[in-house]
């Protein structure tokens, strides 16, 4: 399995005693949820899509300060456009290349300004696309900087070994493309397999394959991990990555907007950890936002909801909130605002300097 997921570096990072690694950490703690796959207005807080996001809408934005048009003017792929809020710098490469981002992320602002250890920053992420997301190849920073990422579904794939019948509703990797992106090395060098997790976590494998079959998505199991790492480890930064919704690329409209109730109760049910667990409580700051939107129903050359090939206004546009730590509530800003503009605040509330981001901090929440 080592070989598989190419865990050798992550190993010697991970020597750590859960209780040292939460006594140490900073009182203020960060957590990010992208919304992923792409999601638009009219399925989320357009009237007409409101009884999408129940819980957003009735228990979230009442405690948030709420921006309504977050526009996104990169590329409209899933890793890349992920990799750009992760870095405040709009990147470039193919959305399906194996690389890591060009620029520094926020993990690697965050720890190698306050000096933080490797068990303080977590990426959980929904494809095996992302296994680079949390490290870039920048030359100040990258090998050694970045975040543990966590791959739900490679977890699963690997420790099956094929014989996975199970968990196929689990394992779907990509919706989009059918291509794979092969691992190496080094491109996997900050991956945690599932015995590491298994033993930060405090369960036994079998124990984790069992929870797993009860589970029907993989969102649903990215938001188990979380909140065991948020238990047994306290991570002053975790990004969370949701990806269910992505399924609208298989055209089918119920499938899309099922994935969204499903994020929107995830979203939820991940606040309601933070508010129950006193490592959380009363010190952490949690923003949501979709990556990016989809394309209108009636825009040439794309299908409406099931893809964001246009780049039309509705694919670029959607929305982000905050809450928690030092946010004002039920707050709505309707200026416009980008996604590259996360890591600069995100670097204000973390305390760290994000010197190569391109976006502005968003005064509202600081």
């Amino acid at each position: 399995m080592r070989a598989v997921s190419g865990t050798g570096a992550a190993n010697a990072m991970l020597g750590f005693s859960p209780l040292k690694a939460m006594a140490m950490a900073p009182t203020q703690k960060v957590v990010v949820v992208t919304f992923g796959g792409g999601a638009r207005d009219e399925e989320t807080f357009a009237p007409e899509g409101q009884q999408y996001i129940p819980h957003l809408l009735n228990e979230l934005i009442p405690q948030a300060t709420f921006y309504t048009q977050v526009v996104n003017r990169g590329i409209l792929g899933h890793y890349v456009a992920t990799a750009s809020l992760a870095t405040g710098v709009y990147e470039t490469f193919n959305n399906f290349a194996p690389v890591a981002p060009h620029s520094p992320t926020i993990f690697e602002y965050f720890r190698r300004d306050l000096r933080r250890p490797a068990s303080d920053a977590w990426v959980i992420a929904p494809s095996n696309g992302f296994n680079r997301i949390g490290e870039s190849d920048h030359a100040l920073y990258g090998s050694g900087l970045g975040a543990h990422v966590i791959l739900p579904k490679q977890l699963l794939n690997s420790v099956m070994a094929g014989g996975a019948s199970d968990y196929e509703h689990l394992l779907r990797d990509n919706y989009e493309s059918s291509v794979q992106v092969p691992l190496s090395g080094s491109a996997a060098s900050n991956q945690v397999d599932l015995h590491e997790l298994s033993k930060i976590m405090q369960l036994s494998v079998s124990d984790f394959l069992a929870h797993a079959r009860t589970v029907s998505s993989p969102d649903e199991l990215s938001i188990y991990i979380a909140q065991q790492l948020m238990k047994q480890v306290a991570p002053s930064l975790m990004w969370v990555t949701l990806h269910d919704i992505d399924i609208a690329h298989s055209g089918a409209f119920s499938l899309y907007t099922d994935a969204i109730r499903r994020s929107d109760r995830l979203c939820a049910e991940l606040w309601s950890a933070i508010q129950t667990n006193p490592e959380y409580k009363g010190k952490t700051t949690m923003f949501i936002l979709p990556d990016f939107g989809r394309d209108a129903d009636g825009e040439a050359g794309g299908n409406g909801f099931q893809h964001h090939r246009t780049g039309d206004p509705l694919s670029r546009t959607t929305w982000m909130m905050a809450l928690g730590h030092g946010i004002r509530e039920n707050v709505t800003v309707d200026r416009m605002v980008e996604p590259v503009d996360l890591v600069p605040t995100l670097g204000r509330i973390l305390q760290c300097n994000t010197r190569f981001s391109s976006g502005r901090p968003l005064t509202e929440v600081l």
